[in-house]
């Protein structure tokens, strides 16, 4: 391919995940382009309730749903069948970043799904890993965050991600897999179940009519991602960013009283930060912007609106 070819759309995408969050709207997306997806999920945090936008906006032969693990043996036949051209990992970090056992999960889903894409041949994998794990504590003056800082992982997800990042080398230099690794920040968004961020457990205490929890005085800084914007960096980095580290992020620092004013909520619960929690973060979207060209649009205030009022 010569120099300013524009990269070959593909015909067919497989979304790990898919029937999750983000996942769901990556697949709706998929679809409005064009292209054939095959989502897997084994509906352990996911929802078929989320894909019943795709279901019904699709045509025959574009959308396949199969329900079942992708850590398990059968995944690889799976893959073959589905011949794929693209395998986006949504669900490898999920649960407690701090679970022992969710992380050794997480490890293993990497490797079965890598695995697999190399004995069928996949061209190339984009894998999703938490942004907000990788870099530990960084001093004020020197965020956003570039991704050619030294990786200084927190908790279990953050050991995890920065091993996965390993292994898409490996996979690339020994097998020939192209891959894009997206860190991702904090992001939020309709489907978000309650439990995937503090924005949306501020949203659910919100609509249920009781005060939030707040950990810390908060003065905390998150970099928050409305999930549209989030989606739009995934699908570019279907045919771009090979063999890259990218993050996807508004790479600005937005304080958990900022999501509070954005939502309307005046009375929370306050308790003392973990140990675990960072004070302050953004990553910079700096290298996406140049490798996808890719840039985040949405307002805190815009998505919170759209989240608030969104009917999925």
């Amino acid at each position: 391919m010569g120099t300013g070819a524009k990269p070959a759309v593909p015909a067919s995408v497989m979304v790990v995940g898919g029937a999750g969050f983000l996942g769901s709207h990556l697949v709706d997306r998929i679809l409005a382009e064009g292209i054939r997806v095959a989502v897997v999920d084994d509906l352990s945090s996911g929802h078929l309730g989320n894909l019943a936008d795709a279901r019904s906006r699709s045509t025959p032969g574009s959308l396949g749903i199969d329900t079942v693990d992708a850590g398990i043996p059968e995944f690889g036949e799976l893959v073959r069948r589905r011949a794929p051209d693209v395998v986006v990992m949504c669900a490898a970090f999920l649960g407690d970043h701090d679970d022992a056992l969710a992380a050794g999960r997480s490890y293993s889903l990497v490797l079965s799904v890598l695995e697999a894409c190399r004995r069928a041949k996949v061209a190339k994998v984009v894998v999703l890993v938490p942004g907000e794990s990788l870099y530990g504590d960084v001093p004020s003056r020197e965020l956003p965050v570039k991704e050619d800082r030294a990786l200084r992982p927190v908790g279990m997800a953050g050991v995890t991600a920065a091993a996965t990042l390993e292994l898409l080398d490996l996979y690339r230099r020994d097998h020939g897999l192209d891959f894009t690794a997206l860190a991702v920040s904090s992001v939020y968004g309709p489907r978000q179940r309650a439990d995937g961020g503090v924005v949306a457990e501020f949203l659910t205490a919100h609509r249920e009519g009781r005060p939030p929890v707040v950990r810390g005085d908060g003065r905390r800084t998150l970099d928050v991602l409305y999930v549209a914007d989030a989606v739009d960096a995934v699908f570019r980095a279907l045919t771009r960013g090979s063999g890259l580290l990218l993050h996807v992020s508004s790479g600005e620092q937005t304080s958990l009283r900022t999501v509070l004013q954005a939502i309307g909520i005046e009375t929370v619960v306050t308790e003392p930060a973990s140990g675990r929690v960072l004070g302050r973060m953004a990553l910079s979207p700096s290298r996406a912007r140049l490798h996808l060209g890719w840039a985040p649009w949405t307002t805190v205030s815009e998505g919170i609106e759209s989240t608030v009022t969104s009917p999925g």
